[in-house]
């Protein structure tokens, strides 16, 4: 995917990382004026491989060209910044300090931003070849959309169409409580409760939230789990063999089709785009599921949600092109 981007005055060279709980996407971006932005090289790390994002940086810089060293990195990354310019990030699994890596590293600049932020910004950009409709119509009405996304935590964020540049509001929705509408989900819920007084969203619709309600799941039928990782669970829910881990993907699509029904009344969009993270692993479950039905459960507002497209994204480089897109038009960039 090339995106399109604001007009910028020279060529410019200059690294955008997509950084996540379990792996960090880093791309070499070249930009230069009345043309789109392009990935020049591309790489994916581990992040328990490493001992910090400078590490990984590093090395990926190492292997590019002499004269591609670029001085520049921007950082798209889930948490809350400080005022010191940390990041509070419950899902890495290493501090994240971009004026740290900025003089470990000498470089010119590294700059920050949240990690759905950075797909709103690229959502934008998407061809119609790059999603797969879910529900609602086949084009996305004008207005506000919502992205999110279940990785390692849950990420979203609101592009709301502003002028010549759209605005993207960041958000923490995954930290939110886990709402449920079910016997069984509130079964579940009670069973998470045992161990912790508060359960957001993500402690049950993200990748570690999968095993979670696995694991209550579990619980709640005297049963030893078989499983320890969530794509365990998911290929054997997929295999048809495994009726607890079935029922645990079943509960978690409902879910999430519940909570990103919430999210579209709460912010009003006119689209929804489900980005990345483990979404791809399942889509054939996940059309055949309760998703749908759950996301237009909504008693007098279900006509609304009804004309709310929902697609779903499968794009590797979304977050890395997200976070190009935001920096070259922001105010940061100075050609």
């Amino acid at each position: 995917m090339l995106a399109q981007v604001a007009p910028i005055q020279s060529e410019q060279l200059f690294l955008a990382a997509d950084v996540g709980g379990t792996h960090v996407r880093i791309g070499l971006i070249r930009a230069e004026r009345d043309a789109p932005l392009q990935v020049r090289a591309y790489a994916k790390f581990r992040c328990a491989d490493y001992a910090g994002l400078a590490d990984i940086i590093e090395e990926f810089r190492a292997g590019l060209d002499g004269s591609a060293r670029a001085g520049v990195v921007v950082i798209a990354s889930a948490g809350y910044p400080l005022l010191d310019g940390t990041v509070i990030a419950a899902n890495l699994p290493w501090p994240l300090s971009p004026a740290r890596i900025r003089e470990q590293l000498q470089l010119q600049a590294v700059h920050l931003v949240n990690d759905f932020e950075a797909v709103a910004h690229a959502v934008a950009h998407l061809d119609a070849s790059e999603v797969q409709r879910v529900c609602g119509p086949e084009r996305v009405a004008a207005g506000p959309l919502l992205v999110l996304g279940p990785g390692t935590g849950l990420g979203a964020a609101v592009w709301i169409p502003a002028g010549p540049r759209a605005v993207v509001l960041a958000t923490e929705a995954g930290q939110a409580a886990l709402a449920v509408s079910t016997g069984l989900e509130m079964d579940l819920l009670r069973q998470m409760l045992t161990q912790r007084s508060h359960v957001p969203v993500e402690h049950a619709l993200s990748g570690p939230g999968l095993l979670n309600l696995y694991l209550a799941l579990c619980a709640l039928r005297g049963a030893t789990p078989a499983h320890a990782h969530p794509s365990a669970i998911t290929a054997a829910a997929l295999a048809g063999d495994d009726p607890l881990a079935r029922e645990s993907l079943e509960a978690f699509c409902g879910l999430l089709g519940s909570a990103v029904g919430d999210m579209a009344l709460l912010y009003g969009v006119r689209g929804v785009y489900l980005a990345g993270g483990i979404l791809p692993q399942m889509r054939e479950f996940l059309m055949q599921s309760s998703f749908v039905a759950r996301f237009l459960d909504k008693g007098p507002m279900r006509e609304a949600l009804e004309g709310v497209a929902v697609k779903l994204v499968e794009h590797g480089q979304l977050g890395v092109i997200g976070a190009a897109s935001w920096y070259l038009g922001s105010e940061f960039l100075e050609l």
